[in-house]
């Protein structure tokens, strides 16, 4: 079988061959429309670049991808991103490797950059961030000739993709435990996206932590940023049966639920406790420190990159515990009286 080459793209397109080029190596110069049309069409005839052309350049890109669909403005005080890139980048300089990331508004987004990267061959291996249930983008990585990939999440999520993950569901039974130990019988969970897998683990985990111990449990959703952390915290706070406790899904949202608590005129802990999640510096700068749910998120990276690794040099799928979140108690957690 003769081999696919641009010019059949373009021909089958009906395009010039810059304009396939432009749309292969993800480029500007075509609309996001004729790009997703021409990397259907490459897709469909099974193109590949040519073995000289990479050999020009070595048979790896020496460079790893990671797509996140979320808004912007909300991964900008996202610490736990910033912390888990960290993590990737020290594996990463240790091969000289780059990472190429990319920040789109959605999955369809993303999908498309996938098909662009493993088109052009422009990185060797990929990192899928906030699995969901039936993820639409992991059958493209368990054909035979997928880019290697590791999934951050839960092996549930995986589709039998190598993972690594942190057991959420044991952090959040641990929370409700502690709390409940506290004398607290009406905890509130502020959580976040609901299309992500691991929200719904965590949501399942509190809901039988909550009917084991026979407690009364609320939860609310947002989209993990704290302006969302802190209006349904102030609804939280306003009901006429307000919780004594409060679990958040992220530390940011926490931070600004301090905030709401004295603009209500309630005092943390004697009023309402309050638990975060992730554990950043955050956590230890606000006043009282908060308490929360701990792990190494730079180390959890790490992890991750290695996994990567891993596969590109041909090891087969696995699934790896990176850790269990534990509960630190800091300022934010007393005992409830009433």
């Amino acid at each position: 079988m003769p081999r696919i080459t641009i010019s059949d793209i373009a021909r089958r397109a009906g395009v010039s061959t810059g304009a396939v080029s432009y749309a292969l190596n993800d480029r500007p110069g075509v609309s996001e429309q004729t790009r997703a049309r021409i990397l259907a069409i490459a897709d469909e005839l099974g193109w590949q670049p040519s073995s000289a052309a990479r050999s020009l350049s070595g048979s790896r890109s020496e460079t790893v991808g990671m797509v996140l669909a979320r808004d912007p403005d909300t991964l900008g005080v996202e610490s736990f991103y910033m912390q888990f890139l960290a993590g990737i980048e020290l594996e990463l300089s240790k091969r000289s490797y780059a990472l190429l990331l990319q920040v789109v508004p959605d999955l369809d987004a993303e999908l498309r950059a996938h098909r662009a990267w493993r088109a052009a061959r422009r990185v060797d291996g990929v990192i899928i961030i906030d699995p969901r249930v039936d993820d639409p983008r992991l059958p493209a990585f368990q054909l035979p000739d997928a880019l290697p990939a590791v999934v951050v999440g839960d092996t549930s999520l995986a589709g039998g993709l190598t993972n690594v993950w942190t057991d959420d569901a044991a952090a959040v039974r641990e929370s409700v435990r502690y709390l409940y130990a506290m004398g607290h019988r009406r905890i509130a969970r502020i959580s976040g996206v609901e299309d992500f897998g691991h929200t719904t683990i965590r949501d399942r985990a509190f809901d039988e932590e909550i009917a084991a111990v026979g407690a009364e449990g609320l939860v609310y959703r947002t989209d993990y940023s704290p302006v969302q952390g802190a209006g349904v915290t102030r609804a939280v706070l306003t009901l006429a049966e307000r919780p004594s406790a409060i679990i958040y899904d992220n530390d940011v949202m926490a931070v600004a639920g301090l905030g709401v608590a004295a603009e209500v005129g309630l005092r943390v802990p004697a009023d309402v406790s309050m638990v975060a999640w992730d554990d950043s510096l955050l956590c230890e700068a606000t006043f009282p420190r908060l308490t929360a749910l701990s792990h190494d998120v730079k180390k959890y990276g790490a992890h991750v990159a290695r996994r990567l690794f891993d596969r590109m040099d041909g090891a087969e799928p696995g699934s790896f515990l990176d850790s269990v979140p534990t509960l630190r108690a800091r300022g934010t957690t007393a005992r409830h009286a009433g």
